[in-house]
């Protein structure tokens, strides 16, 4: 059984906070400390941090100049300039040269690209798809103006390609999704194996399908809106039979080099300053398109499309003849100069200085070529977790708690769930979630000093399972994260249940979620049980049902709390009708003794309002044990945007269960929407 201690620390949290009646939202003199030395430890290495503290100059100044300063080991502590640190974006990619500022080197390019690639990969789904439809559509106006220039200068080979790089450019210089523009950011992350191949794949995808979107309505606004006039109309078409008449070969490599320009525009631009040098750089690349009778796969659907809607051609030869090869010379340009080109003109040091420093940030590689990880922030600074093969067969729970000394009513209720078993283990992991600012360098000694302080806060957390005679391991994890984090723990150890805390006072409470929250829940890598602790009582317990895998999952508990806790079990079932309260009840009977609640107490309600019966029955039961009803439960009570009478109006303590369902391979590649 595991339990996790989570414990957010930002930059000017108070270190004394008032503990309201019923509510466990304080810290003890130990966690301040803790939280106190850790945050002064990073200030050592962040002048960020150490500027944003209240102390007066002398003294800030005095405290960062202190030659004194040692780590535990005795060594310096690795000091980081002022200026380094300023010149340096909040991702740690470099803002400025290190040798000559205005010009960056090969390796700060880099560094830039995969902080970039970094945020891109970790978006979601829908941010993706939409801004990939924003980008389709402004590769509509890029057509508009290049049909109308060819029908206007009668065809001039220069004249008429003057503005086709404006749609490029407000997709570029306005930050949306473009698939070629995709093939070095993403990739180089996957190179690095800081993102894996499912996760490159997917952002590829979604980007895509959304390029095509936006081209597919805006060529549709085109041909069905009267747009053109007769002379454009006709040019339109024509440069569109072009690409057709194209031999298969000779598309496929026109796109190519079509490619190769795209990911060098991207490289030049990431190495720019300024918005103006990327204007220019923008323009000429993809004024270079037309000129060099190139090809370009989001414009080329375009036309293919506008074709389509004219009659001019079938849609799958327009895919298969014209659409497909330029999609894949364009990928095939992007990758070589990505691998061939840049990738490799880099150093060793982009292993060190593209990741966030003081961790090994690679993916295995088993998890770089089947598993869903995109971006670097996923894997903690610190992580003393140790994966053990099966546990000898031991039942394992994950409990995420924000602090080892105060939230002691969720680890015994740990304890608890663990003493239902023959074979149980503790895991107790104390996280401590930082400010998503800058990398931190921790020497050794300060790590070891971090780890120390943690071990001793959670010496509370291993007395109260000793007293239940659980076994238990403790650890400790520093991330940017903490809900990401508990969820790699969770992947990496396959515990049989996670136990999670719910509530504003904890680093995943509303407001402090996550981008990936709604791909992480719904892909639960085991049993989740939410708790919204009230002072938690289990002496009496209501578990409302209406079968299905999370019942089951509620059912198990209850029986657990049953055997261990002595708890008085309430099954409720609520049915549309009197007339439906004979079949209710044989169903209530019948779903009690197959799970082994014979000697529950069964209550039938004929209201057929579900949370209205709920919330009369919670009145006399500290503990409502609720399976989830639907997908994404997990993701809204996070984000606190859940709205059920049942949970937010009782004065009971909720616990909410959800067991993982399978997923297909697709959904495994490319998750959920």
């Amino acid at each position: 059984m595991g339990l996790l201690g989570v414990e957010s620390v930002t930059q000017h949290e108070p270190t004394r906070t008032t503990r309201q009646a019923g509510s466990s939202d304080y810290r003890c003199s130990d966690c301040n400390r803790f939280l106190s030395q850790l945050l002064n430890a990073w200030g050592r290495y962040d002048p960020y941090l150490r500027m944003s503290n209240r102390d007066p100059p002398d003294q800030r100044r005095a405290n960062y100049d202190s030659p004194d300063q040692q780590d535990a080991d005795g060594t310096p502590p690795q000091r980081e300039p002022v200026r380094e640190a300023v010149e340096r974006s909040r991702s740690g990619a470099p803002a400025a040269g290190a040798v000559v500022r205005d010009r960056f080197s090969s390796d700060e390019i880099f560094q830039r690209i995969v902080a970039a690639a970094d945020e891109e990969i970790t978006s979601g789904n829908r941010e993706l798809f939409f801004s990939g439809l924003a980008g389709g559509f402004a590769i509509t106006i890029t057509f508009l103006l290049y049909a109308s220039l060819t029908a206007s200068t009668d065809g001039d080979p220069i004249l008429s390609t003057l503005l086709y790089p404006l749609g490029f450019i407000y997709i570029i210089i306005g930050g949306y999704q473009l698939y070629t523009e995709n093939t070095l950011p993403p990739v180089a992350l996957t190179l690095e194996r800081l993102a894996s191949v499912p996760a490159l794949l997917r952002h590829w995808t979604i980007v895509l399908a959304g390029n095509f979107t936006g081209g597919g309505l805006g060529a549709m606004a085109l041909s069905w809106g009267d747009v053109f006039d007769d002379d454009a109309a006709a040019a339109a078409t024509e440069l569109a039979e072009h690409g057709l008449e194209t031999p298969w070969w000779s598309l496929f490599s026109k796109a190519a080099f079509a490619g190769l320009i795209v990911a060098g525009v991207v490289w030049i631009v990431y190495a720019s300053r300024d918005t103006i040098s990327r204007l220019v750089v923008v323009y000429l690349a993809f004024l270079a398109i037309p000129l060099g009778n190139l090809f370009h796969v989001v414009v080329s659907f375009t036309e293919m499309v506008y074709m389509v809607l004219g009659g001019e051609v079938a849609v799958f030869v327009g895919v298969t003849e014209f659409v497909l090869p330029v999609l894949l010379g364009n990928t095939i340009g992007g990758i070589v100069l990505v691998t061939v080109v840049n990738y490799f003109q880099t150093s060793e040091r982009r292993l060190e200085s593209a990741r966030f420093e003081g961790a090994d940030r690679q993916l295995s590689i088993r998890e770089w070529v089947l598993g869903s990880y995109g971006g670097r922030s996923y894997v903690p600074l610190i992580n003393t977790t140790e994966t053990h093969a099966a546990r000898d067969g031991a039942y394992h729970i994950l409990v995420p708690i924000a602090n080892p000394r105060t939230d002691t009513g969720i680890v015994d209720f740990a304890c608890t769930l663990a003493s239902g078993h023959d074979n149980a283990v503790v895991h107790a992991v104390h996280i401590v979630q930082l400010p998503d600012r800058s990398s931190m360098r921790y020497g050794a000694g300060q790590t070891e000093r971090i780890i120390a302080e943690s071990d001793d806060l959670m010496e509370r957390v291993r007395e109260r399972a000793a007293a239940f005679d659980v076994d238990c391991e403790t650890s400790t994890v520093v991330s940017h994260r903490a809900f990401e984090g508990v969820f790699d723990i969770a992947v990496r150890e396959q515990p049989d249940l996670v136990l999670l805390g719910w509530g504003t006072n904890r680093p995943w409470g509303a407001g402090r979620v996550e981008p990936r929250i709604d791909e992480l829940t719904r892909n639960l890598p085991c049993d989740f049980l939410i708790l919204k602790d009230r002072d938690l009582d289990t002496s009496r317990v209501l578990l409302p049902t209406a079968g299905g895998p999370d019942a089951d999952l509620s059912a198990e508990i209850a029986r657990t709390l049953l055997a261990e806790a002595n708890a008085e079990i309430t099954l409720l079932h609520v049915v549309a009708g009197r007339d439906d309260r004979a079949a209710g009840e044989q169903f209530l009977t019948e779903w009690a003794a197959d799970r082994g609640l014979e000697d529950a107490t069964l209550l039938v309600d004929d209201s057929g309002d579900v949370e209205g019966a709920i919330c009369r029955e919670a009145a006399d039961h500290p503990l409502v044990l609720i399976g989830a009803t639907e997908e994404g439960v997990i993701s809204r009570l996070m984000r606190d945007s859940l709205h059920m009478d049942v949970v937010n109006e009782v004065e009971s303590s909720v616990l909410i269960a959800e067991r993982p369902t399978e997923r297909t391979v697709l959904q495994r590649l490319f998750g959920h929407w």
